[in-house]
């Protein structure tokens, strides 16, 4: 009897999300003015497609955002990495994101981050996240359901603070817990939103608009 191959269809899979990783970085990423290469390890790094529905996996590594449930999205890879590029991480640094939706975003933080504290308003993303950072063996990334709003003043004061929904103006409390030179990138606006780099100083707040954005707005609890 003739042996036939069987292949290992799992495998395949795996392979073919690592390719489509890997042409994400260079072509939507590192083509578009990424240069941080802490950020772009960290892109090739996580398995993006384990952060969306099944349905949804051929699509992971698109150029685009993709629904996760709840009116809310996981973000087009390039803003992702342009947030996480602009809040300037360093590995010691302790990162508050409010926002964490699938979790993508946390994941990439906590691969260049000290500490990653996370806030999400609906509780099932926000247990969804949890169990998948928890599956692909994030120990230093902590989430919370909560109103983003009011950060989360426990862990006060953070390096750098990343807000991934849409406030019309920057939430007082966030700026509040922002450390000394630490910076803080934000969508803000209605209709038309920018995100904002927030640079804290002992003397001063500066803010810096830069490029025009889509995000789900910034929701608080009543």
């Amino acid at each position: 009897m003739n042996s036939q191959f069987v292949p290992d269809l799992h495998q395949t899979t795996t392979e073919q999300f690592e390719l489509q990783r890997r042409q994400m970085v260079e072509y939507q990423i590192r083509d578009r003015e990424i240069k941080d290469e802490r950020v772009l390890a960290a892109m090739s790094q996580v398995p993006r497609h384990q952060f969306v529905d099944s349905c949804c996996r051929d699509l992971a590594y698109s150029d685009r955002p993709l629904t996760i449930g709840h009116h809310q999205t996981i973000s087009q890879p390039y803003i992702v990495a342009y947030m996480t590029q602009a809040a300037e991480i360093d590995s010691n640094d302790k990162v508050l994101e409010i926002g964490t939706g699938c979790g993508y975003q946390a994941a990439i933080l906590g691969e260049i981050a000290k500490q990653v504290y996370s806030i999400e308003i609906i509780p099932q993303l926000a247990e969804r996240a949890n169990r998948t950072l928890n599956q692909l063996g994030y120990e230093n990334i902590e989430v919370k359901t909560g109103d983003g709003y009011q950060g989360w003043t426990e862990h006060a004061p953070y390096d750098a603070i990343i807000v991934t929904a849409a406030p019309e103006n920057i939430p007082h409390a966030l700026i509040e817990q922002l450390a000394i030179k630490g910076k803080m990138v934000i969508p803000v606006g209605t209709w038309h939103q920018d995100i904002v780099v927030l640079t804290k100083t002992e003397e001063t707040i500066i803010k810096k608009k830069t490029i025009p954005v889509r995000f789900v707005p910034m929701t608080r609890k009543s």
